[in-house]
């Protein structure tokens, strides 16, 4: 979810930016590319996309009774040509859920996203989740089930999970949570309310990456107009649910100022997707009250990057850190678009054959926000 506060760090970020490079037509015209050619210097790394178009749904559609929305997750199902999309409603408008969505699209650019169905989660009871017990934040399509991660709640100390469900939304079994994970109600310890388990992707290995949306707090501050902060991101075995390692993430500092007096801002990870077994995509999701989103993404790649899992503080450590190698691949702001609040990122096919990757936005189900999709065709993509 959009996070409105201030923040301080006091992390400098290792990361390399490499300049998109863009055609001779408008930026957000249909067909536009961008290239990132090495990141890391890594040319077998490199990456570029072609601009196909946004698509929104306004806020206050109703599918089944339900309003549609906080759209926090999303991914393709190769079996069916559609989409999976969870809602990170708190079973408060209707019950926890996520839906299956026909994306129309091809080299014409993006048409529509429909709702096929929408399917309710369950809690291990096999009943629905009471309200505020749970938060849906991300999802993906696993080798035996739909993988879904909830943030939890700092709050009410209820822990974030990541669960596999049945393509009927009922639990089949749920990943171990690492130590130091789980909210303390003094705040030494665990995650920040609102900034947990935002982030889910899985490897062809069947590794599962889980990401942090900003630092636990024995880990440092949270990022700051000035700078960036460590968040970690989880290594489990999908197979048997046990963590294999951590990660840590250098979180950019804050990119814009509020431009409302007294105004909050923000930046964290919201979403990761695996490319391979070591490089994935990020979302540098930031917001500015005043101002509005500015969404990055980022690749990270992971080889060489210290295992932090028995590193109980990277903020008071002795230990040489060497976190995940990260560069820019696309500014979303920069080409010309108005991002929302982006929160899922997919590769899927397009209805002609091709490679796209899918972006879309949670709401919050704000009347002053909205449910946007953008669509680009992946042109080239990193190679093993």
């Amino acid at each position: 979810m959009t996070k409105r506060f201030l923040a301080a760090a006091a992390f400098v970020l290792l990361s390399s930016t490499i300049t998109a490079s863009t055609t001779d037509i408008g930026a957000t015209d249909i067909g536009a590319t961008f290239e990132t050619a090495c990141p890391f210097g890594d040319c077998a790394a490199g990456i570029s996309l072609s601009y196909l178009g946004e698509f929104v749904i306004p806020t206050g559609h109703m599918e089944n009774g339900v309003e549609f929305g906080g759209i926090s997750g999303l991914d393709f199902d190769t079996a069916t040509g559609h989409y999976i999309a969870i809602s990170d409603d708190r079973s408060e408008r209707g019950p926890a859920r996520f839906y299956e969505l026909d994306v129309d699209l091809d080299a014409s650019g993006l048409k529509g996203v429909s709702v096929v169905k929408q399917v309710t989660l369950k809690d291990k009871n096999g009943e629905p989740f009471a309200a505020r017990t749970v938060d849906p934040e991300s999802i993906r399509l696993g080798k035996d089930g739909i993988y879904w991660g909830s943030e939890g709640d700092g709050k009410a100390l209820l822990a974030p999970f990541v669960r596999v469900a049945a393509p009927d939304g009922s639990f089949v079994r749920e990943f171990k949570l690492p130590e130091g994970f789980a909210p303390t109600a003094d705040k030494s310890t665990g995650i920040r309310d609102n900034l947990a388990f935002e982030d889910l992707a899985i490897a062809l290995s069947g590794d599962v990456f889980v990401g942090v949306e900003a630092a636990l707090y024995q880990d440092g501050p949270k990022s700051s107009l000035t700078s960036g902060s460590l968040s970690r991101i989880v290594r489990y075995d999908g197979a048997t649910g046990e963590p294999k390692a951590q990660y840590a993430y250098p979180v950019s500092p804050i990119p814009q100022a509020a431009t409302k007096a007294d105004g909050g801002n923000d930046n964290g990870m919201s979403e990761i997707l695996a490319l391979d077994d070591h490089r994935l995509l990020a979302v540098e999701r930031s917001y500015a009250q005043g101002f509005g989103n500015n969404i990055k993404i980022m690749m990270m790649d992971l080889t060489d990057a210290t295992d932090v899992s028995a590193i109980a503080s990277l903020s008071k450590n002795d230990q040489r850190v060497v976190p995940v190698r990260k560069s820019q691949v696309l500014d979303l702001r920069a080409i010309g678009l108005v991002p929302d609040n982006i929160e899922a990122m997919s590769l899927g096919k397009a209805k002609d054959g091709s490679d796209v990757l899918i972006l879309g936005s949670d709401n919050n189900f704000s009347a002053s926000q909205k449910t946007q999709f953008y669509a680009f065709k992946v042109l080239n993509r990193p190679q093993q």
